[in-house]
């Protein structure tokens, strides 16, 4: 059995990790070159790095930062923020990102996905949907979710999977940083659509929050997470260890 993975988030903003409720309120947290030698050090299976206003701000994702945390680290790496070309992708697999996460830069141009994933192969492209419930509908949201673009996420996504995409991070706005488990409903709406690995985001608030996201619906790779790791409201180790005696495949 494939075992699932645990992965750390750094939402970087102007060089620092920052943290925020329903993606509002940001707070600074840490450096990000700290914050990911400690969880490359303290047993996270992958980390992701996303730039978050730099899509918004209309500029190209921070690279001399990104470059120290590639170097700090010894586990996978995915990267996303302002992702707007392939030469973007170029550039942050240059700086030693290992998958390119992608998300305003696909709703922009939707043929990124395919060029991307023909160039570099689908496992390097990642596609990241920031999803919020409007009218009954799971709708995309863009601009690190600031703007409703319309669409409606789960064809969105099918869409994205058939042109190339080999992973979709599942950004859930109605439950980032609240604590309260992850978005099941939604999260069941993506696996049932696609065939590739799904990434659960947003809503963790403690270890039981994890284990049910596993037992509920085993089709989903991975969870992601960011303020319970970053003030040590779950410590990593413990974690998998409570996931592995649940009968939930982890790597230890």
């Amino acid at each position: 059995m494939i075992t699932k993975r645990i992965i750390p988030c750094l939402d970087v903003k102007n060089g620092r990790v920052v943290k925020g409720v329903n993606f509002l309120g940001l707070n600074d947290v840490s450096s990000p070159v700290e914050l990911a030698r400690y969880y490359s050090e303290h047993g996270a299976d992958e980390l992701v790095f996303y730039d978050i206003t730099a899509s918004a701000e209309g500029r190209a994702l921070f690279t001399d930062i990104l470059t120290e945390v590639a170097r700090t680290i010894f586990i996978p790496l995915t990267v996303g923020g302002g992702i707007n070309t392939v030469e973007d992708f170029e550039r942050v697999l240059g700086c030693g990102a290992d998958k390119v996460s992608v998300n305003s830069g696909a709703i922009r141009n939707p043929g990124l996905v395919a060029e991307a994933a023909k160039r570099y192969g689908d496992q390097c492209v990642v596609l990241s949907v920031d999803v919020k419930r409007v009218g009954g509908e799971f709708r995309v949201f863009a601009k690190g979710g600031r703007e409703d673009t319309g669409m409606e996420a789960i064809s969105w996504i099918r869409r994205c999977v058939d042109a190339g995409a080999g992973e979709v991070v599942v950004n859930s706005i109605d439950t980032d940083g609240v604590k309260q488990g992850f978005d099941l409903p939604m999260l069941k709406a993506v696996c049932d659509a696609v065939s590739v690995p799904v990434i659960a985001s947003g809503g963790a608030g403690c270890i039981a929050d994890f284990t049910t996201l596993f037992k509920t619906l085993p089709r989903v790779d991975a969870g992601l997470a960011a303020s319970i790791f970053h003030f040590h409201e779950v410590d990593l180790g413990e974690l998998k260890r409570e996931l592995a005696g649940a009968g939930i495949p982890m790597r230890l």
